[in-house]
Parts: C-alpha cells; structure tokens; sequence
C-alpha cells in the first residue's frame, strides 16, 4: 500500500548503505521526505542519488559526525529547516569492535560507547524540540539483539547496544505526555559489512555461516530490505499506540 508515510518528514542517521539505505529506499517509496546524515561524505551523494531515481527531490545528505554534540546539533537545525518541521528521527549510526574482554583497549570501548550510545542521545536531545513542536512524532533507535544476549567477542559492543534498548525505554516513559513515541528495533545477523569484525574474531566467514545455521531457526543471514518494514511501520500512525518496545529481526535467534 503506497503513501503510507505520505509527506512525512524524516531524519535518518548512518544511512549510506546496509540498514539503514534499505530503511531511507522504503520510507521514500512511501511517500516520506528523509534527510540523511553520515560521517562518509563520499558516499552520501550516491545514497541521495539513489533515492532521487525512485523519489526525485524528496532527499538530501548532509555529513554529519553524530558523536559531536555541536554538529549533531547543526545538521538537525538544517534539516528541520529544508523539512519544515520534524516528523520522525531514525537513529542507525554505528560501528562494531569485536574482542575478548581481556585484551579490548579502551579506545575502542570508548568509541563504541560515543558512535553506538551517545550518538542516540545527542540525537534525541537535539530532535526533541521539533518532535514537541509537532505535538506528535517519534524516535527509533537501532540497536541489536547483541544487547539482549551476549556473544563470544562482543562485550562491549554488546554494552553498547543494550545502553540503546534501556534508553529508549526510559525516553519513550519520559516523552510519552508529548505524544512522542519512542521504539527500537534489533537486528540479528544481516548480510552487510557492518558485520566484518565479528566476522574476523570468529574466524572468517566459513565459520559464522556454521554458526547462523546452528543458532538461527531460518538457518540464514538476514538481508537489510528484510529489516527496512519494521522501520516503515514504526515511523508510520499504524503504530500510533506502540511506544517503549524492542522489535527483534532474526530469522527466530532471540
């Protein structure tokens, strides 16, 4: 059904490629105008690109790096700006460290925690003025189903991720008198390159398929345009009563 997020207007962070381009390619097919944000500058113009052969005019990329406070902060007034408002800020920007606890340097603990975690943050902080000016709208914040179950190598990454799911359920308790609505989707094991650092720690890409095939009910990866409808559903008024929940996409993992 077409036009069902018909001139919505929508921020989507970390959506130059994998999830999160799949997300930006649905949310334009229904009818939605997206900015996107993203650290990779080269990339951008080819994501807009893309989304302009489906939806000509109906996006634009802005580089943002979504671990600083004072960019966050621009990029979203400039969006607003170009949007006319704010209807909707989907939060995908992240990265992934994989390591055993014993030897994981502090550097990347620190920058899971400013990509994967306070980037949430800066972004719910600084989109919430437009959200309540609106009188309605929503946030959803990609996490993973790392932060429900641990993994071997993914410590951290799992604290990450599960620093995601506690604050989205305590943002949504918080805004709820505004009618923002707050969610998060986690992701299992989907076929991107985000995934390549796991990948390495387990041993290759020979090793994760015998994983996925022992551990996943569906026995298979997930492809990002699997993911992308629960995103067009949770930005959409039919969830117009679903606030402070954890969606999981994982072929049954969880």
């Amino acid at each position: 059904m077409a036009g069902r997020l018909s001139d919505k207007r929508i921020i989507i962070s970390g959506a130059v490629g994998g999830i999160g381009l799949a997300s930006a390619d649905a949310f334009v097919a229904e009818g939605a105008r997206v900015v996107i944000f993203d650290i990779d500058e080269g990339r951008g113009p080819e994501a807009v690109e893309r989304l302009d052969g489906t939806a000509p005019g109906r996006s634009r990329f802005i580089a943002c790096d979504v671990s600083h406070e004072a960019a966050v902060q621009a990029a979203l007034a400039k969006s607003a700006d170009w949007l006319g408002g704010l209807d909707a800020l989907v939060q995908h920007a992240g990265i992934q460290r994989a390591g055993l606890v014993e030897t994981f340097s502090v550097a990347d603990w620190d920058a899971l925690m400013e990509i994967n975690a306070r980037s949430v943050f800066l972004g719910a902080k600084h989109a919430l003025q437009y959200l309540r000016e609106a009188e309605r709208g929503c946030i959803v914040n990609t996490a993973s189903t790392a932060g429900i179950r641990g993994g071997t190598g993914m410590t951290a990454y799992s604290a990450s991720k599960g620093a995601i799911i506690a604050f989205t359920k305590a943002l949504a308790v918080e805004y709820a008198e505004y009618g923002i609505r707050v969610n998060s989707v986690c992701p299992g094991v989907i076929d991107t390159a985000f995934n390549e650092p796991n990948i390495a720690v387990l041993g290759g890409r020979d090793v994760q398929d015998r994983l996925v095939e022992a551990t996943v009910p569906l026995r298979r990866r997930g492809l990002p345009h699997e993911v992308a409808p629960i995103f067009v559903y949770l930005v959409s008024d039919e969830s117009s009563y679903v606030t402070a929940q954890h969606f999981v996409v994982d072929g049954g993992m969880v």
